[in-house]
């Protein structure tokens, strides 16, 4: 995939990338930076080399052929070859070393980008390693909930928009159709499981308008719907009782919720966040309702009734602050009524943003699939991972549109995911 992109921009989000990054490590201890051995987070330290790293691998050392800016990083930081397991024991660099080598890396970036417009090559390779660099950020975002870290402070909050409250309940009908599912050629930038766009029959059915809310899924856990084998599939009732699993994770027994470092009440019309996909499974069987397919969520978020698809629920304008919860401008969840600016043709909310959403489709590649430079983007993950869709607060707006596919293992509770389901009949 290649793309024409003025150099400006480029430089632009370099840049924010970088400082996003330095906002997110602000005020750790060197004991937070490396934090506890987990299965499902990294050392932050080791997170921002493998982000400079990632930067000087694709664009400075494979693009441009210059020579390593740090004689270790490949040994350090290449994700591919360093088993997770070991990435605590490393010798890694200091803290102001680890910054040094990210601001050499930048600023390396940074002169190379000459002119007015950037080669389309170049450009590919600057999204993609930028786009990265977000993907790390959200992960270091919820992993300072994890791990019970204060929450991070973003510039970008303190321009947070004015948003609505409540709930917005009820189902939309949608009538289904012919639609090209994945990205289209005009697309400015493509994620290798995107491609190809290829025609796909979407049956009519009917999805609800809004994210499954704290009260809704709080019902379920006061029905003891975490006790109830049958509302569970093997594979969900295996994963509840290792886990032990009782509530939402960090919601505690008496109504309250840990947000970072500190307990707040419940609120009960914002998204459940931090359910992993039995859990939304196990729900919607209690409630008499089921996941919407990755094609059903698309059409549901792109399609309009002329039969146009649409890049974002709204149209076809890169995100604004009134559109959605995404950016950090909001740290945290705001109410699921809230930001009807964004809504899609068929009137659902918040499709882009406050939390990514489970879908029933496994990850699977599309027809035509051919992995990109970044070969272990996609490839290994086919089959036993999860699409979810949409973003959430701390996804960044110019990587996630409507056909930007997430995907994470079945039982994974700590990425910021919710979800949004749909009438078990198919022909409302």
């Amino acid at each position: 995939m290649t793309i024409t992109t003025p150099v400006a921009k480029l430089t632009g989000i370099v840049t924010d990338a970088h400082a996003r990054t330095r906002e997110l490590i602000e005020g750790l201890t060197a004991t937070q930076l490396m934090g506890p051995e987990l299965g499902i987070v990294n050392p932050p330290l080791w997170e921002i080399g493998h982000i400079a790293w990632f930067y000087e691998y694709f664009v400075l050392r494979r693009h441009a052929g210059r020579p390593p800016l740090s004689a270790d990083g490949d040994r350090l930081y290449d994700s591919i070859k360093v088993p997770h397991r070991t990435r605590w024991s490393l010798d890694l660099p200091s803290f102001g070393d680890t910054i040094d080598y990210m601001e050499r890396v930048r600023d390396a970036l940074l002169q190379r980008l000459t002119g007015a417009m950037a080669p389309p090559r170049e450009a590919y390779l600057y999204c993609l390693t930028t786009f990265h660099e977000d993907m790390h950020d959200e992960a270091l975002t919820y992993q300072r909930q994890t791990l019970g870290y204060p929450a991070p402070r973003f510039a970008l909050s303190a321009s947070a928009p004015a948003v609505g409250v409540g709930p917005w309940p009820g189902d939309t009908a949608i009538p289904g159709g012919v639609m090209a599912i994945g990205a289209l050629p005009e697309a400015a930038f493509v994620f290798d499981n995107e491609r190809e766009a290829h025609a796909v029959t979407v049956a009519p059915f009917a999805i609800a308008r809004s994210a499954v809310t704290n009260a809704e899924f709080a019902a379920f856990v006061a029905d003891g719907g975490y006790r109830r084998q049958a509302l569970w599939d093997d594979a969900g009732w295996a994963w509840r009782l290792a886990a032990e699993a009782e509530r939402p994770d960090y919601w505690t027994a008496d109504g309250g919720v840990r947000r970072f470092g500190q307990v707040v009440p419940l609120a009960p019309n914002q998204p459940v966040i931090h359910v992993n996909w039995h859990e939304a499974n196990a729900w919607c069987r209690w409630a008499g309702r089921r996941l919407p397919s990755e094609a059903e969520w698309e059409f549901a978020a792109a399609m309009a009734p002329d039969g146009a698809k649409r890049l974002y629920p709204w149209g076809d304008t890169a995100p604004e602050p009134g559109h959605a919860n995404l950016d950090g401008r909001v740290v945290g969840c705001v109410d699921v009524a809230a930001f009807p600016l964004g809504d899609s043709a068929w009137g659902c909310r918040q499709m882009l943003g406050n939390v990514w959403e489970w879908t029933s489709s496994a990850f699977l590649p599309y027809p035509g699939f051919a992995p990109d430079d970044y070969r272990e983007y996609s490839e290994p993950w086919f089959g036993n991972h999860w699409v979810l869709r949409g973003g959430a607060y701390a996804t960044r707006g110019r990587m996630v549109n409507n056909t930007y596919r997430n995907f994470f293992k079945p039982d994974r509770r700590d990425v910021l995911a919710g979800f949004r389901t749909c009438a078990l009949a198919r022909n409302p």
